[in-house]
């Protein structure tokens, strides 16, 4: 149930989902300026963000899962806050990368780019995360019509493009399971899960064995009553 906060319709849900954001936010940025980052405060800067913007991409991939398959409706209400964080996070990698790191120098820029595959592929997930953010809007929904579903079902590629980009820049091989693979292979399962979920075919077999679940839970309530 949404309550009006300051003017604005929200879910309790949607309340935790900003804060955390920004909270997340501002103590990457008191960590920074405040010399808590380690010796090398612009690279774990830049790793974190990206590791925020992987965990709330995830979140906004499962919300149609956990509303369609376990029936948590009040997940839909987080789903487009969470995605638009998860493109926050994901240009705030990039800017830190590109303008605190590099000083948005093409010359030293370019060479990065093109000789580290991870980097290309992660400008590939930003392209597609921020189409999604720009078009997340009412006004985009009614102009595009069934177009915005076929765009926006672009989510499953960027979730799976940025597992490979979090395991390159980690110098894994999830292929081979070699290097630092952990948190890549932990957040690939989880991505792979997510997507087998909204099979309809899986749906809608475990749709029904909730239902059975319920049920029964129901018939037992009733004869201990």
């Amino acid at each position: 149930m949404k309550r009006k906060y300051l003017g604005i319709k929200l879910s309790p849900l949607q309340i935790v989902v900003h804060l955390a954001a920004w909270l997340l936010l501002a103590w990457l940025a008191w960590d920074y300026f405040s010399g808590n980052l380690g010796v090398n405060p612009i690279q774990a800067a830049t790793q974190r963000s990206g590791r925020y913007a992987i965990i709330y991409l995830i979140l906004s991939l499962a919300c149609t899962p956990l509303n369609t398959v376990f029936g948590f409706h009040q997940a839909l209400t987080a789903r487009r806050a969470l995605g638009l964080y998860a493109f926050l996070f994901a240009a705030t990698h990039l800017l830190i990368f590109s303008g605190v790191d590099f000083g948005f120098d093409w010359s030293l820029l370019k060479p990065e780019i093109f000789e580290k595959p991870y980097i290309l592929v992660g400008l590939a997930t930003l392209t597609i995360l921020t189409a999604l953010a720009l078009t997340s809007f009412k006004w985009w929904m009614k102009r595009l019509g069934k177009n915005w579903k076929r765009l926006h079902k672009l989510i499953y590629l960027a979730s799976m493009l940025v597992v490979i980009h979090y395991a390159w820049a980690k110098k894994g091989d999830l292929f081979r399971l070699q290097g630092d693979i952990l948190w890549p292979l932990i957040a690939g399962i989880v991505v792979v899960t997510l997507l087998f979920l909204r099979l309809p075919a899986i749906r809608k077999t475990v749709v029904q064995w909730r239902g059975r679940l319920k049920r029964r839970s129901s018939l037992r309530t009733l004869v201990q009553e």
